[in-house]
């Protein structure tokens, strides 16, 4: 009924304010996916700088600098609906998509982390009212369907290898993001010979190439043009890592990826640690939110992928058995504050270039590593995956079983 009520809320929501966001859709982000989308059905360059300035103008973008994509050649299966219709349409069908993949999001969340002793909408709420969500919807970003693949893949992982794999193509359009997660895959695919799942994904990779190769024989020499026109080494990137070098290693661009190489070290740890029983919808979450963290290149809204992370932390504190003390419910608010203090700063439009987002990462990581002290291991009666909870014993931060023990 939630999801239902906000749906219709948003529905009204672009029936009554058509005319103002017709002429605010070139201020959205998915003009880019549409320009792309556009010049690639016509079988022209997408990462063209002028020509996509060209078409973005005609639609009402004032900025001198053109939104262009700037995700790999694989990714551009997901414009091709958008470059068929004119940029307001195409907006409204991305965000149709966004909506109706997050509606699916949580229904698969709440399948593999709601408990019996935690209201359904307590926990939707949690979940729609995670701030990186609303910033995704307002730039129209692809985070949310970033997000989709990943819970599809620890949905699908351990009785559908093959989908699941495939269901990672979808994050794969920014490695970067999650380069620890795929370093963690990577090590799981070798140690339990989980072979189907790189199947998946390289079917779903060469599908994908195939698509934009179809219609660009040269997208890849393209898109490498693109990326050296675009110089992101002389960029500020609004990431925890960009603003640390911005304030402290401005000239060396090297010191941005120095968290990252941290990352890598810790994730090889963890992952030889837990080798043993390694469970994707416990141990991936914290790959995930580690890598977040140390990303040299993001923005605030690819952080929506660390929704199954956050909403599994609510569940772990919201279910413990042990009475909540000062310090946890001290916690939570801030918490609930500083997420709500980012969606105040979206309210007021402080642009995300801006940088003044950049701790957002660093609040879902303390919240995720608090949360782990009320976390613990059940196993699935059925003789299925495990499943996380709270109650009974509690699971130490120090504790072997914690995904940042040693």
């Amino acid at each position: 009924m939630f999801g239902l009520a906000l749906s219709l809320l948003l529905i009204g929501a672009l029936a009554t304010r058509s005319g103002y966001l017709r002429a605010n859709v070139s201020e959205r982000d998915s003009i880019a996916y549409w320009a792309a989308g556009r010049l690639l059905i016509h079988g022209q360059n997408p990462y063209e700088t002028g020509v996509v300035l060209r078409l973005e103008q005609q639609s009402g973008y004032q900025a001198a600098k053109p939104l262009v994509l700037r995700t790999p050649p694989w990714s551009l299966f997901m414009t091709f609906p958008l470059g068929a219709l004119d940029a307001f349409w195409a907006w409204i069908l991305w965000i149709a998509i966004s909506m109706g993949s997050l509606l699916l999001v949580l229904r698969m969340c709440w399948r593999m982390y709601g408990r019996a002793d935690l209201s359904k909408n307590v926990f939707l709420l949690a979940g729609y009212t995670f701030a990186p969500i609303a910033a995704c919807l307002v730039a129209g970003q692809m985070g949310i369907l970033l997000l989709l693949g990943l819970t599809l893949f620890l949905w699908l992982e351990s009785d559908y290898p093959v989908l699941a794999g495939a269901a990672l193509l979808l994050p794969f359009a920014k490695p970067h993001l999650l380069s620890l997660f795929w370093v963690a895959l990577l090590f799981w695919i070798v140690w339990r010979r989980q072979y189907r799942v790189a199947i998946g994904l390289a079917m779903a990779l060469l599908a994908a190439t195939g698509a934009a190769l179809a219609f660009d024989p040269s997208v890849f020499r393209q898109y490498i043009e693109m990326l050296d026109q675009a110089a992101i080494g002389s960029e500020f990137i609004p990431a925890l890592s960009g603003v640390v070098r911005l304030l402290f290693f401005r000239r060396f661009f090297w010191m941005q990826f120095v968290p990252m190489a941290v990352g890598f070290a810790w994730c090889i740890r963890f992952c030889y640690v837990n080798r043993h029983h390694w469970d994707w919808r416990d141990h991936g979450l914290a790959v995930m939110v580690v890598s977040v963290l140390t990303t040299p290149y993001s923005w605030m809204t690819d952080e929506v992928v660390l929704l199954p992370a956050m909403l599994q932390a609510v569940v772990a504190i919201a279910t413990s058995k042990n009475k909540m003390t000062w310090k946890t419910r001290t916690i939570v608010t801030l918490f609930a504050f500083l997420n709500a203090l980012v969606l105040l700063i979206l309210a007021a439009k402080v642009p995300f270039s801006t940088g003044i987002y950049f701790w957002s990462s660093l609040v879902w990581f303390s919240f995720y590593v608090y949360s782990r002290r009320y976390t613990v291991r059940h196993s699935d009666p059925a003789g299925g995956p495990q499943v996380l909870g709270s109650g009974g014993q509690t699971v130490s931060f120090l504790d072997r079983a914690s995904p940042f023990a040693p």
